[in-house]
């Protein structure tokens, strides 16, 4: 097992590693071409997800982020749960729930350390001028116990969370904002099947610029734009240098994963290793010099 350097989640005194594990992949959400999704949803049968787990675990990874919905995550992680499995749970709220209320105690109530605002419906919200609808969302969340989160990919709302103050404990942070326009998650709208996303090379400073200048946790997630930034495995280590190198010593990441062809987990984690290594080294050589 890898020793990954952990961080208190939040406001909390449960830590969780640098690195940890998306959801995505495994409800076939490639964010990339229609048939990398049906190739993931092939892929991770309960079975298959399960086993997943148990290898992400293996490894020393120790927190899984996923999105509460009660038909396929919750379900994996209750059959993974009963094999013995251990993972802190971060969770996202699924949007085409009826009542996403409901779903937020349900998803507490099924273990989750701490569940944030959707960030394709935070941003929705926002382009329509009713982004102040989620912070009903976000007192919900506080009111069952467990750590409270909001994502976006535009770093515009973060900065209006900020400035009115709203009581969460950490920000799920997307380094690409493919919500310049409205669009739904192909998992919510499955008709739509996830409209054609674009991936701007002048989209992570923007964010980085927002996660540096808050105090709060932020946990940086498409980093690797959704396999843009993986076409080698030298891609793969200079995007993990970036994302550790633009945070903060108190932050993590966050990316899905897709073993079938390239053990990914066990070369991620040594990614994570590299990199935070070599920031902690920079960092004792600016110290040197002053």
């Amino acid at each position: 097992m890898y020793d990954i350097p952990k961080v208190k989640l939040g406001n909390s005194d449960i830590e969780i590693t640098r690195f940890m594990s998306g959801g995505n992949p495994l409800c076939g959400n490639a964010h990339f071409t229609k048939e990398m999704g049906n190739d993931m949803r092939e892929y991770f049968t309960a079975e298959q997800v399960v086993q997943y787990l148990q290898d992400v675990q293996a490894h020393g990874i120790n927190t899984l982020q996923a999105r509460g919905d009660f038909h396929r995550v919750l379900h994996w992680r209750e059959l993974f749960i009963r094999e013995g499995g251990q993972l802190h749970f971060i969770a996202q709220t699924a949007s085409e729930m009826h009542d996403i209320f409901s779903n937020i105690r349900v998803i507490a109530a099924a273990g989750a350390e701490a569940i944030y605002h959707h960030g394709s419906r935070t941003d929705n919200l926002w382009l329509d001028g009713r982004i102040d609808e989620v912070e009903d969302y976000l007192k919900c969340m506080r009111d069952t116990g467990v750590q409270v989160g909001i994502a976006s990919h535009i770093p515009e709302v973060m900065e209006y969370v900020e400035d009115k103050g709203w009581d969460v404990d950490f920000y799920m942070t997307c380094f690409y904002n493919l919500n310049k326009s409205k669009r739904e998650s192909a998992l919510v709208d499955p008709f739509n099947a996830g409209a054609m996303e674009e991936f701007h090379e002048d989209d992570p400073p923007k964010m980085i610029r927002f996660i540096n200048q808050t105090d709060k946790q932020c946990l940086a997630f498409k980093f690797l734009a959704a396999s843009r930034r993986c076409k080698t495995q030298e891609d793969v280590r200079e995007a993990f240098e970036y994302v550790f190198a633009n945070i903060k010593p108190g932050d993590a990441t966050i990316a899905g994963m897709f073993p079938k062809y390239v053990d990914q987990i066990r070369l991620n984690v040594e990614h994570t290793l590299a990199a935070i290594a070599k920031v902690e080294e920079e960092g004792r050589a600016v110290a040197a010099d002053d």
